[in-house]
């Protein structure tokens, strides 16, 4: 119960002012906790960000997997699959799954997070298979870059609507992938 509590705040935190955020006094604050109680059940701040990501990983990947399936073409998997992540950017949840970038993941949990992301992408390689690209794996790579490199742009409140972004994103991998 109080382990999903501070999780909970950890998203809220995280959704409102990114990684430096996420302190332990404000985890405290926002529980109800004590400070010396947080301690308790992460031993670091690398160690809740970690477990954001076990928890909201999965949920991240399987919204994506059922807007792929939703469509039997393979160009529509792909689009499914570049705007439903780039839907996901607003969500509290994905703030979690960005925030695994910060540099005090120790090597373990970054090799963890590197395998669920390998997942995600593993997602597209059929359909990119089935367009006849020679090396789907690497355009599914490709892919996820372009994927990537949207999510930041939108991340940053670039100058561009969010909505934009996302047009030139799925345009981008949809003349890409069949080139």
């Amino acid at each position: 119960m109080q382990r999903g509590a501070l999780l909970d705040a950890a998203r809220t935190l995280l959704s409102e002012g990114g990684t430096e955020a996420l302190t332990f006094p404000a985890l405290a604050e926002r529980t109800g906790l004590a400070r010396s109680s947080v301690y308790e059940y992460f031993r670091s701040r690398a160690a809740v960000v970690e477990e954001l990501c076990a928890v909201d990983f999965p949920v991240w990947a399987a919204e994506v997997e059922a807007a792929m399936e939703r469509v039997d073409t393979p160009e529509g998997k792909i689009e499914a699959y570049v705007r439903r992540q780039l839907a996901l950017v607003g969500d509290r949840r994905h703030r979690a799954v960005v925030a695994i970038s910060a540099g005090e993941l120790d090597a373990g949990a970054r090799e963890k997070i590197r395998a669920a992301h390998g997942g995600l992408i593993a997602m597209i390689v059929e359909a990119l298979a089935d367009l006849g690209h020679a090396q789907p794996r690497l355009a599914a790579m490709l892919l996820q870059g372009v994927v990537d490199a949207a999510v930041r742009r939108i991340e940053l409140g670039a100058a561009e609507d969010p909505d934009e972004i996302t047009e030139a994103a799925v345009a981008m991998a949809l003349r890409g992938v069949r080139g």
